[in-house]
């Protein structure tokens, strides 16, 4: 059994690294996407002059203020040369400002310059490949260091993340994912006005320090869980093959090559067109007014200057037409991947996927795994999804299953195929209809039972969605679907020629 479980959560690691399931934060966003309540009014919202949209739901209860905010810059906005580069700019933030994290800003900006000066020596006389002068090398890369080591004499380490501990802050993190980029943290609400200077003050005028060493952080990060991970690489080789066209093809983490070309200059430039007021959106949950609010928005963030906001990701992704099948021989447990395109989250039938993928996944009464692992036994797990690797714009509905000892991926495509002619062909009961219904309210209470689930969810719908409101209608477009709308969608959607299927099999012993 420990067995079994250490497979699973392999499985579904290396899935969470290539960026084909969301996440467990956005897995909790996802069950908060229906409310059973008519809209609270307690909710007000405000856009200061510069575009920066501020949503605050007071809630007195305890003293603490929940803070989120969402960037409407995922992977999505990347293009061939720089991805990666909203992942990086993650790490980044909490590297500090002009006036955190440094001892004296005025002397380090020149050493900053330095460093770069010293790097860009040293690229160019590594261009030059075998005519490269090896004492020239030896002499710039000596150079690079050592302007790297006197930068770092300004440094104070994490003084982001201390300032937020000694106030008594909890949860400070950050994610990335192809449609955004979030940040988030709760504070006690007499330390609320903190959040607003340090948030405001790292999207003014932020500090690209120790820059080079942070790339080399997420280069070896790209090692470790990609490069390094058999069954990571193949789910990236699979969403490669899966989009044509558009950047959710291609890694949130980034490509070796674009990683290690990234400079300041880049990544300043990438921050400056994206990063803009006009694409950010703040929630505020907790014991605070929507006058303090308010006050403490203009004082702080008023400051940023205002620009354009950048467009949406222009490329569209073809229709398929063409049955795609990959395989994969590698030092891996084998696994069996197939992938179908779907619409967008906002498309009119958007609950009816989220249906489908509580009828197929939810609950240990779900259909794949009550039909391949418990009743058939012949997968480990087994489970369909909506929503890969984003929701902004169309995107996968995703199935996955792991072979039980004894049988194959080909068993596993049949029974899978066979699940899938039944959605087809058959209608599902009003039993799990309701079944779907009522987890969906019923994980909606539990992704609302805090300020930071309240902030999150009010965060992620307006930026996902161009609205909050849409939180409090998602329960009424998923009681609305029907067993006939599954019908509908499921033999629009799952046929052979919109089809991505990706076998991981197991290399066989003594092979390369």
């Amino acid at each position: 059994m420990k067995t079994i479980i250490a497979l699973k959560r392999l499985l579904a690691a290396a899935i969470l690294t290539a960026g084909l399931l969301i996440s467990p934060a956005s897995a909790k966003s996802a069950e908060a996407e229906s409310l059973p309540i008519a809209i609270d009014p307690r909710i007000q919202e405000f856009t200061l002059e510069n575009g920066w949209k501020f949503i605050v739901l007071p809630r007195h209860e305890t003293p603490v203020v929940s803070f989120y905010t969402w960037a409407d810059v995922g992977s999505a906005q990347e293009v061939k040369g720089i991805t990666g580069i909203a992942h990086l700019l993650e790490h980044l933030a909490f590297k500090g400002t002009q006036n955190i994290g440094t001892t004296d800003y005025e002397k380090e900006q020149p050493a900053l310059a330095k460093v770069d000066e010293a790097y860009q020596a040293l690229q160019r006389e590594k261009a030059k490949g075998p005519q490269a002068n090896p004492d020239a090398l030896q002499k710039l890369t000596e150079d690079f260091r050592v302007a790297q080591e006197e930068a770092g004499k300004y440094v104070v380490q994490n003084e982001f993340g201390t300032a937020v501990e000694l106030f008594g802050g909890r949860g400070l993190n950050a994610s990335t994912s192809t449609d955004r980029t979030d940040y988030f943290f709760s504070l006690p609400s007499n330390s609320a006005e903190l959040w607003f200077m340090l948030e405001s003050d790292r999207f003014y005028q932020p500090v690209f320090r120790e820059f080079y060493k942070e790339r080399d952080v997420v280069t070896e990060e790209r090692l470790m869980r990609v490069e390094s991970s058999p069954l990571s690489f193949a789910l990236e080789e699979f969403l490669s093959a899966a989009f044509k066209a558009h950047p959710y093809g291609e890694p949130v983490i980034g490509h070796m090559s674009d990683l290690r070309s990234l400079t300041p200059e880049k990544v300043m430039n990438f921050f400056r067109t994206q990063y803009v007021p006009a694409s950010m959106t703040s929630a505020i949950v907790g014991d605070i007014t929507l006058e303090r609010a308010r006050e403490l928005a203009k004082t702080y963030f008023e400051r940023i200057p205002a620009a354009p906001k950048p467009p949406r990701t222009e490329s569209i992704e073809p229709p398929q037409n063409v049955d795609k099948k990959l395989t994969f021989h590698l030092q891996s447990q084998p696994v069996y991947l197939v992938a179908y395109h779907k619409p967008a989250k906002m498309h009119p039938d958007g609950a009816v996927y989220d249906a489908i993928s509580s009828i197929l996944s939810e609950g240990r009464s779900c259909r794949l795994y009550r039909s391949l692992v418990r009743d058939r036994q012949i997968a480990l797990t087994a489970a369909g999804f909506s929503g890969y690797p984003g929701e902004k714009y169309p995107n996968l509905f995703l199935f996955y299953a792991m072979p039980a000892p004894g049988h194959t991926n080909e068993e596993l495509a049949k029974a899978l195929q066979e699940e899938i002619d039944k959605l087809i062909n058959e209608p599902v009961s009003e039993a799990e209809l309701n079944g779907v219904k009522n987890r969906a309210e019923a994980s909606l209470l539990r992704a609302l039972e805090s300020n930071q689930g309240w902030a999150s969810a009010l965060g992620q719908y307006q930026g996902m969605t161009g609205d909050w409101r849409n939180l409090f209608k998602e329960l009424g477009r998923i009681r609305a679907v029907t067993a006939e709308d599954i019908q509908r969608v499921a033999a629009q959607t799952f046929k052979t020629t919109n089809r991505t299927e990706g076998y991981v099999e197991t290399l066989p012993a003594g092979k390369e």
